[in-house]
């Protein structure tokens, strides 16, 4: 953000508005990618007073990282790495974290991690797979090397990887002994994944709606991605705050992709919606009229499957064995390599119940994993900034 003209700065983070970093928008953890200290502290200088946390980015495996030499593409330049997260550690009010991708190997992995903690990372996500895994290559996290972390810091460990369904999380957790899990992909296509079964959803519901419209399954809430969508424009709208017209088509064609690909025409009509700079609100309502449409359809179908049990609407994948939703309810979306990997696991993995077994009879305080001795002792500014920020995520 230093050093580059304020309209672009004003794109990705927006002060002036008063809502990003605002009041309503907290707590909140600004993420940047970098490669030059200096630069990174001037940035991180400007969000500093409307943030709770920095976070770097050591894991983008994409190919706009490796051409700005950042994210995952930093990976083997550790005192890069390290004088990044410590030069914000040492001249920032708030706490840095990192969130990166583990290595081949379980012993280069916490060793990294060691490294990112001692260089002042008071927040470690661990992204389970290699900077090798991605797009349809992505294949499984590997929660084993996660634990290993965990177990070898002792800041807090966030597990992100392979979390497609609300049930996942707990699995995850046991597996991990993580302190939380973070969702990135699956979170796209099913907003509500951290939405359980046992709560009502607060989102709008057609009064003509019948009761396949929304379904508890596993341990989640599942809603129609409409419903979804509909929020999403209304937000989109009420914001003083511009929205790319890009992330917002990116984001409604992942939310309504299970029906998208019933609905051929309605998906061609949302693909020529054009968003003039200006007349904005006119764009997002031709949206709506999109998804107005297809949320008609949806009920129709809903309502003619009104007969059926829950278990006769969800189907099972005949080349993954995983299990997919009725096409009106927001869901993972699922990469054809990764489902039949991910289908295997979960019929001959035993990790899961062996780690959620040895759980059981460790104490309360300490049921997120054994934690090895931390081999550097916190600084009295580094504990603060730690207690802080955990009371501000948690209230």
């Amino acid at each position: 953000m230093e050093g580059v003209r304020k309209p672009y700065r004003d794109k990705n983070f927006n002060i002036g508005k008063g809502e990003e970093g605002g009041p309503g928008d907290r707590p909140l953890i600004v993420q940047f990618c970098a490669n030059n200290p200096e630069t990174l502290l001037a940035a991180a200088k400007i969000v500093e007073p409307h943030c709770d946390a920095v976070d770097i980015n050591l894991g983008c495996p994409q190919e706009i990282a490796r051409k700005g030499h950042y994210g995952s593409f930093l990976q083997d330049e550790w005192e890069v790495i390290y004088n990044l997260i410590h030069i914000l550690h040492k001249n920032l009010s708030i706490p840095v974290t990192a969130k990166f991708r583990v290595f081949s190997t379980v012993e280069k992995t916490v060793e990294y991690a060691k490294m990112l903690e001692s260089a002042g990372a008071q927040i470690l996500t661990c992204h389970g797979r290699t900077r090798e895994q991605r797009g349809q290559m992505a294949g499984l996290a590997d929660w084993e090397k996660i634990r290993a972390v965990k177990e070898a810091v002792a800041v807090p460990v966030i597990a992100n990887g392979n979390v497609l369904f609300h049930t996942d999380i707990e699995t995850c957790l046991a597996a991990t002994g993580a302190d939380a899990v973070m969702s990135a992909e699956g979170n796209l296509y099913n907003p509500a994944i951290f939405c359980p079964s046992s709560i009502a959803s607060t989102s709008s519901t057609p009064i003509s709606a019948p009761s396949t419209w929304m379904m508890p399954f596993d341990t989640g809430l599942h809603v129609p991605h409409t419903t979804l969508a509909l929020e999403y424009l209304s937000i989109v709208k009420s914001l003083a705050t511009p929205t790319s017209p890009s992330a917002v088509k990116g984001h409604l064609f992942k939310l309504m992709r299970p029906a998208l690909g019933r609905e051929k025409d309605l998906r061609e009509k949302m693909g020529k919606v054009k968003v003039v700079k200006g007349k904005e609100t006119e764009g997002w309502e031709k949206y709506e009229e999109v998804v107005l449409e297809l949320q008609e359809r949806m009920l129709r179908d809903a309502t003619a499957a009104e007969s059926c049990t829950a278990d006769e609407l969800v189907t099972i994948d005949p080349s993954t064995g995983l299990k997919i939703l009725p096409h009106w309810l927001a869901q993972p979306y699922f990469r054809p390599e990764t489902a039949q990997k991910l289908a295997q696991v979960r019929v001959n993995d035993k990790r899961t119940e062996i780690a959620a077994e040895e759980l059981q009879d460790v104490d309360d305080s300490i049921i997120v994993g054994k934690r090895a001795a931390s081999e550097r002792t916190p600084e009295p500014d580094e504990l603060a900034k730690r207690v802080k920020l955990t009371a501000d995520l948690t209230n």
